[in-house]
């Protein structure tokens, strides 16, 4: 049986090569970080904003509870530290590399969709009337009725930009994507019945609940905003993940996708070399090996050969 260790397969040897793979990747991570500036400057629509609808955007103004610098912290800085630890225990460069990817992904592709309808819908915030009249004092035209502000006008831009909810979208994003990196590495679905796993993959999801009813509490989202931007977040980290990532409930839910695809690639390199070999007689257990890559069906290939038995069985125990 060959040799063949893809845990060496490390930052240092690997990495630059990993990372070159995906160059485009990165590309278009650093477009989205530019389109998600542009949102923000760009002045949002401002809707109609009438003397009567006054009564239910009259909540108090409240700083925080949880800053905007925070949630870049929680929802992308924590799932990095948690990746880069998990690293330096597996050394498994294409698991690093892919669970930042996908988690990057997973926070702009949502900062810009939450920006973008921001600046769609302007949708006033809960506080809107003291963001508007910050003495109190309204003022409305006599024909429409509409608000006459004459607040800060930094203050009332962002009045505009009530749904969906930031804060929201931005946490269950980063948190969401954690929680289904964990629930693969730690196999939540292994059917051994283990609650104190499943335990530990909803914690980030609560951390994201209590990041997301904090801004109902400080009046600055209505109820709406706030599960809009929720779900949004978790859908978009759903889908990020699963570009990169089997799901936890599969065999193979521990690595990701270019981990095994890299391992069928020398195993098949390997087999051939060894067919190909002079005055050798190929074992009896390679006439089956095919490993399969994308659009076949891994298992079936998989059982197929013992030879990879033992090694993805090896792989997967040292992610025990």
């Amino acid at each position: 049986m060959p040799d063949i260790q893809l845990g060496a397969h490390n930052l240092r040897s690997h990495g630059a090569k990993v990372v070159k793979f995906h160059k485009h990747d990165w590309i278009i991570l650093v477009f989205l970080a530019i389109i998600d500036i542009i949102l923000n400057v760009i002045e949002p629509y401002h809707r109609f904003v009438g003397e009567y609808m006054m009564i239910d955007l009259r909540y108090p103004m409240k700083s925080n509870t949880v800053p905007f610098w925070a949630v870049p912290l929680i929802a992308v800085v924590l799932p990095i530290f948690i990746i880069t630890s998990i690293y330096f225990k597996k050394r498994n460069v294409y698991d690093l590399h892919n669970a930042i990817l996908g988690l990057l992904f997973s926070v702009l592709i949502t900062a810009v969709l939450t920006d973008a309808i921001k600046d769609g819908v302007g949708r006033p915030r809960p506080d809107f009337f003291w963001r508007c009249f910050p003495d109190g004092n309204a003022k409305y035209d006599n024909f429409t009725t509409s608000v006459i502000c004459h607040g800060e006008k930094s203050v009332i831009k962002e009045g505009h930009k009530s749904f969906p909810s930031g804060h929201s979208s931005w946490s269950f994003a980063g948190l969401g994507f954690l929680s289904w990196y964990l629930a693969g590495k730690i196999r939540v679905f292994d059917k051994r019945g283990h609650a104190a796993k499943l335990c530990i993959v909803l914690l980030p999801l609560l951390c994201a609940a209590l990041i997301a009813i904090s801004r109902v509490d400080d009046y600055w989202h209505h109820w709406q905003d706030v599960f809009a931007g929720g779900s949004l977040g978790l859908v978009v980290s759903s889908v990020c993940y699963l570009q990169f990532f089997p799901p936890p409930y599969d065999a193979d839910g521990w690595g990701p996708h270019a981990y095994f695809r890299v391992l069928a690639e020398t195993l098949n390199t390997a087999a051939s070399t060894t067919t190909n070999a002079p005055n050798m007689t190929r074992p009896a257990e390679m006439h089956t090996i095919h490993i399969a890559l994308d659009g076949q069906n891994p298992h079936a290939s998989r059982d197929s050969s013992p030879m990879f038995n033992g090694i993805e069985a090896a792989a997967a125990a040292r992610w025990q």
